[in-house]
């Protein structure tokens, strides 16, 4: 027992040493970079934030897909009392919650902590939702539903240029400062802004935490329906007719494979003119099933109790028709007098059309 516990101490003479000092290593150096990375300069309330942000919004993809699919082992929509209560509004209530903790602690461990994590998960459900407060309609499962999936990303990459802070281009808060630095980030946010203006989007984006990458971007052609390209490209026809060939070309490919991504995390919207799933439009059945079963018409408005009575009267009077042997007699006479002023009416109304 002794050989192996002196190789990983440090005399590693054997191949078995080795892997028992990589072993132990790896977490070492793990936990050694949380610490020095998100412990020590007070990021962990940031990082809970992107973990609860992150897990939120994969769960309950997850959820809503099993939902959509109908499967009998998944609990399903919460709806008490036959109202459909969307995730929105659990969101909401996390971010509530998260932020009066905040106030109330003062902003002090572990209390600020939890609140992190707390607000992240308010975050997931309420962004995943985000297409339909910007509709207000339920919009889903259909091609706006995407932009959901699009204010997901945006807040997790802010979220995570957040955390990650200046890192990437090696500075921190208590470094002099480099005039050097300075400027290549002043270029890069130019540039960023000239990729955005072309309608590079992800391409901007990721060129936040990625020098040179919205600097490609930023000197490519534009593409067609950006703001740019409505600038810049409207008296140049030969430069529009390029970037609409290179759209075709190459931004398709690039929009099919989003596309797929996005049905893979978030899944497939329902086409237009197409019926949604039963499984999706079985909460809202059931709500108006229960509130239909619930309503009584001592308690119903009075617009719609005359809408009852006159509903009911159309049914008697198709039931006790003329072809209907049981029907009295009155009744008989007072329908066919009925049809005959209607087809009146009807003749009148035609005659003046053609004279007209």
């Amino acid at each position: 027992m002794a050989a192996p516990v002196m190789a990983a101490s440090g005399v590693e003479a054997s191949g078995v040493g080795v892997s028992v000092s990589r072993a132990v290593e790896l977490p070492a150096h793990i936990g050694d970079y949380y610490v020095h990375h998100i412990q020590d300069p007070g990021k962990q309330p940031l990082f809970l934030l992107l973990v609860g942000f992150i897990a939120s919004f994969l769960f309950i993809r997850f959820s809503v897909r099993m939902i959509r699919r109908g499967v009998k082992w998944w609990p399903g929509n919460v709806t008490p009392g036959g109202l459909h209560i969307h995730h929105v509004v659990f969101g909401v209530f996390f971010l509530l919650v998260a932020g009066f903790v905040v106030f109330a602690t003062d902003g002090s461990h572990p209390w600020i902590d939890g609140a992190g994590l707390l607000f992240g998960m308010g975050c997931g459900l309420v962004l995943d939702e985000f297409a339909l407060l910007l509709h207000l309609e339920d919009v889903y499962w259909s091609e706006q539903g995407r932009k959901s999936v699009d204010a997901v990303i945006i807040g997790i990459l802010f979220t995570g240029l957040l955390l990650v802070g200046y890192l990437p281009l090696g500075v921190t808060p208590d470094a002099p400062v480099r005039w050097g630095l300075v400027g290549i980030i002043s270029t890069n946010a130019c540039f960023t802004v000239v990729a955005l203006l072309k309608g590079k989007f992800w391409s901007g984006m990721l060129g936040i935490m990625v020098p040179g990458l919205s600097w490609i971007a930023a000197v490519r052609l534009a593409r067609p329906r950006s703001p740019w390209a409505r600038w810049r490209y409207t008296g140049r026809p030969r430069k529009y007719a390029r970037a609409r060939r290179r759209e075709a070309r190459w931004h398709r490919r690039a929009d099919l494979a989003r596309q797929w991504f996005f049905d893979l995390i978030a899944g497939k919207p329902t086409p237009p003119g197409v019926e949604p799933s039963r499984a999706h439009l079985f909460a809202e059945r059931w709500a108006h099933r229960v509130t239909a079963r619930l309503e009584h018409a001592a308690y119903a408005p009075l617009d719609q109790a005359r809408v009852r009575r006159l509903a009911r009267l159309n049914r008697l009077a198709a039931k006790h028709g003329p072809s209907s042997p049981t029907a009295p007699a009155s009744s008989s006479a007072e329908s066919a007098r009925r049809r005959a002023a209607a087809a009146r009416r009807r003749a009148v109304a035609a005659g003046r059309a053609k004279h007209r």
